[in-house]
């Protein structure tokens, strides 16, 4: 259980980071991914493909 709850916490905070980083270079090319619980959990537990899906959402 603690072992679960280590990789967790470590996704979300790696998935704040992700997407903080992608708005700061999104900057440039006028993308943004809105920084909620939501994306945060999306983009923690499935790192760049979640990143890639929401960045495909945001556009259509």
């Amino acid at each position: 259980m603690l072992k679960f709850i280590k990789w967790m916490l470590k996704s979300i905070l790696l998935g704040v980071v992700i997407i903080f980083v992608f708005n700061i270079i999104g900057v440039y090319l006028n993308l943004n991914i809105p920084v909620n619980v939501w994306t945060i959990i999306i983009v923690g537990i499935l790192k760049v493909p979640g990143l890639i899906m929401l960045l495909i959402l945001s556009i259509i």
